[in-house]
């Protein structure tokens, strides 16, 4: 059943969002506003959002994607040809503290508002406004849809088989993406308008999905071109890292580390390979794979996916059960946790995917009802404050200042998840102090302790780390020492946030669990970034970002129907938890703010992945078919692929979206007789001779460069992207156009290419301000600035190994466990 709560409980009910034109990004963002009770009002034109019209669709007709961004929602409509139209939405936007603006990506008859005019009257209203690429730059006016924006971004030319096509996901990856980016921006915000400032924020989808991608472009930055498609399910630089066939089931499997792929030989009798020194790293192991795959494959098909889970827990590996959509929705954990919720869609009773910021304090709703066109929902008028005195300005702040200036972050979080999501709140002002320790540093340093990669300082070179953890301060501390553990106390006696991406036990086993630190700090916000969730039964099982991808359900609706689940990307659970957790966090933060009182955030990674399967789990609910697999096909848009062009291993993805653009296209290519053809005017009848489209597309762009392609397509205004590669964005000409990736130096790697957020206040990007820590370069600066430990302590930490600045090598570790247990 639909929970039935007062939204006046909830987090944001003092808030009223209105949500203006039509795209994912914009409808995901205020989706995750009316998740914690905002007052959200969807402006539609009488015919209904043109998401309403976006597959795959419910028995009866209803999008299924619209569903899951939708409920909890009211709409409003606005007729754009009556006479007061805009008199009377410019009345409803006054009334607002959010307008979430997705007009440039499709008007939907929206009426002309003067926004600037608006916000002159309304200074305390926060403004979001998004677009595919940004109000300036070669692409600003470009045709797209998300494919075609994910194949610039970097998303699709690694994926699928070596020989081609590249294989490409179902939509809205990129919507959700930039929905988090959006909804970060505006929480961000609202904490900063407690002191009645607001703020305008650009938000670019095309530069948001680049978190996505960030990783392997400076890991291209750093090695060269030598990223390939190496096959589906198969990822640079690391192996084995994919999803494999069992006796039942699939089985996602990610080896990461020298001990694990040890573990992984032992677990199935190849101790040859375990002991190969020239199998040492993943790397290593992928220029064997040929070799290795043949030997490891029979084996895995001895038992079932399920004994393998079990396998893996027992010898700490990360493996995960591939799960069809309907394991999820059967699966109890997922709808006690809130993953898989209840919906109301008109008639239609199903299932949707639920909140993944699971607070424990302040939940969000559980579920509810999709509005008709025109539909307000009872708890619309249940907002706690009038709207002019929710946040009432009070003179004191200054726009100029960062959204979150003033606000503290404990940072225990290691690898790409946790620090993208505390990267994200320092970029945002806040000040972070990343904690490490000599011992285990944050392991996207490297996780080779070879004395060459630690006597060589090779840990302070990792473009990723370097990326990933800017604008923050870094001291190293050892938690397994009584010393360690109380200096940490002080810290976070005196911080806002504490943020781990830690298996659920390791901050309570060493006396840092959320029961203690809220005696040390009522206000303290504290989240956990486990795989699974603290109270899963699969707690203490190990995830990498790719597991998250495995385990999410996405790969049995990506690829072709005869093969097998394919995986989009090397890790795509990483940025997308980190994106998630920050949203979370920022949820959290206003709430303390506002009475003083922190809680727990259980965030399991996994339930931040299901949004990209959402329409499937909704349908398989309703109907219980499981989901139809396209490839690169489209379930609406006909044609819809990716096309071959000149050179080797050139392709571009193109969408057709509506009759005119088949006509331009059909034109383009020298097909007037399809052009002028009544019956291929629909998408249907397309379908109908679609390899034969396909085919005459082919002709065409085999002749041209991809980027020519690219060029003479837009400019017949067909949506297309060029499929490129990570490296590729360094020199992209659109995000040099921007500033988008800002040039700075540090220590050991010296000048580099960093991203910038794809969130604006202005034309320009925020400045980094400072580049990542070196390991420990402000110990001294922390544990005297702030705690006032004296320079006679400090020196005897260091003595003691409590704290310093070089990594521990293999032997150097081995010989400290073996003090500490003799």
């Amino acid at each position: 059943m639909i929970e039935k709560v007062e939204r006046s409980t909830k987090v944001f009910a003092h808030l009223r969002v209105v949500e203006i034109g039509s795209s994912v990004a914009t409808s995901y963002c205020a989706r995750l506003f009316s998740d914690f009770g905002a007052d959200v009002q969807k402006v539609e034109p009488p015919s209904g959002d043109p998401l309403r019209r976006s597959a795959p669709f419910t028995p009866r007709g209803q999008s299924a994607w619209f569903a899951f961004l939708s409920f909890n929602k009211s709409s409003i409509i606005v007729e754009p040809t009556e006479p007061d139209a805009t008199t009377r939405l410019s009345a409803l936007i006054k009334s607002c503290d959010i307008l979430v603006d997705g007009r440039d990506i499709d008007s939907a008859d929206c009426p002309p508002i003067d926004v600037a005019a608006i916000r002159e009257q309304r200074p305390e209203m926060i403004y979001l406004e998004a677009s595919w690429f940004g109000a300036e730059g070669p692409y600003a006016g470009f045709s797209a849809t998300d494919s075609t924006v994910r194949a610039l971004a970097g998303l699709i030319k690694l994926v699928g088989p070596a020989e081609g096509p590249p294989l490409h996901a179902p939509d809205f990856q990129t919507g959700i993406v930039a929905g988090l980016w959006g909804f970060i921006a505006t929480a961000a915000s609202a904490v900063a308008r407690m002191q009645g400032t607001g703020r305008y924020w650009s938000l670019s989808v095309f530069e948001s999905s680049i978190a996505l991608s960030e990783y392997q472009m400076l890991q291209a930055f750093q090695h060269g071109d030598v990223m390939r498609r190496i096959g589906i399910n198969r990822f640079w630089p690391v192996f084995p890292w994919g999803i494999y066939e069992t006796r039942s089931g699939w089985l996602g499997v990610s080896v990461g580390t020298p001990t694990q792929w040890r573990a992984f030989c032992d677990m199935l009798g190849l101790s040859e390979l375990r002991d190969d020194p020239g199998l040492f790293l993943g790397e290593d192991r992928l220029q064997y794979l040929e070799q290795i795959e043949p030997q490891f494959i029979p084996r895995l098909k001895s038992r079932t996916a399920l004994e393998w889970l079990a396998e893996g827990l027992n010898r700490r590996i990360p493996l995960v059960p591939v799960p069809e959509i309907s394991n999820l929705l059967q699966d109890e954990e997922k709808k006690r946790r809130g993953a898989i919720v209840p919906v109301l869609f008109g008639e239609e009773e199903a299932f949707a995917v639920g909140p993944a910021q699971r607070l424990t304090l302040t939940p969000p709703l559980r579920g509810g009802k999709v509005p008709a066109v025109g539909e307000q929902q009872l708890f619309a008028n249940c907002r706690r404050h009038p709207i002019s005195t929710a946040f009432a300005p009070d003179g004191c702040s200054d726009a100029n200042q960062q959204p979150l200036q003033g606000i503290r972050i404990i940072d225990f979080s290691m690898g790409w998840a946790g620090p993208l999501c505390t990267r994200t709140l320092a970029d945002l002002g806040a000040d972070v102090i990343k904690i490490e320790a000599i011992q285990y540093p944050d392991w996207l340093r490297g996780v080779d302790r070879r004395p060459a990669y630690v006597d060589g300082q090779m840990y302070e070179k990792a473009a990723p780390f370097c990326t990933l953890n800017r604008n923050k301060r870094g001291i190293t501390l050892d938690l397994r020492r009584p010393q360690g553990v109380a200096l940490a106390k002080r810290l976070l006696a005196g911080a806002d946030i504490v943020v781990d991406n830690y298996s659920v036990d390791v901050l309570p086993k060493l006396g840092l669990g959320y029961d203690v630190l809220k005696t040390l700090n009522p206000r303290i916000v504290m989240m956990s970034m486990s795989a699974f969730g603290a109270d899963s039964i699969h707690r203490d099982c190990r995830a990498y970002g790719s597991t998250l991808e495995q385990g999410s359900g996405l790969p049995n609706v990506i690829g072709n129907a005869d093969g097998p689940p394919a995986m989009s990307h090397i890790a795509f659970g990483d940025a997308v938890g980190g994106l998630n957790g920050c949203a979370a966090v920022l949820v959290a933060l206003i709430h303390a703010r506002g009475t003083g009182h922190g809680q727990f955030i259980d965030l399991a990674q996994i339930e931040c992945m299901m949004p990209f399967a959402a329409p499937w789990i909704t349908l398989q609910s309703i109907d219980g078919r499981p989901p139809k697999r396209y490839g690169n096909r489209h379930p609406q848009f006909v044609p819809h692929g990716c096309f071959r062009c000149a050179g080797e291993d050139s392709w571009i993805v193109l969408a057709v979206t509506d009759e005119g653009m088949w006509q331009r296209l059909a034109l383009l290519i020298g097909r007037r007789d399809w052009a002028e053809d009544e019956a291929l005017k629909n998408a249907e009848a397309r379908r109908e001779i679609e390899e034969v489209i396909e085919s005459g597309i082919e002709a065409w762009t085999i002749t041209l460069d991809s980027d020519q392609a690219m060029r003479e397509l837009q400019a017949a205004r067909v949506a297309a992207g060029v499929a490129r590669l990570p490296i590729d964005l360094l020199n992209d000409q659109h995000l040099r156009s921007r500033a988008f990736l800002q040039e700075v130096e540090r220590a050991f790697i010296g000048k580099h290419p960093q991203p910038s957020m794809p969130i604006r206040e202005g034309g320009r990007p925020h400045a980094i301000r400072t580049v990542a820590p070196t390991l420990g370069q402000h110990n001294r600066e922390i544990l005297s600035g702030l705690l006032n430990v004296s320079d006679a302590e400090i020196a005897k930490l260091t003595k003691d190994g409590i704290i310093g600045t070089a990594m521990h090598s293999e032997e150097e570790l081995a010989k400290t466990k073996k003090t500490w247990s003799g």
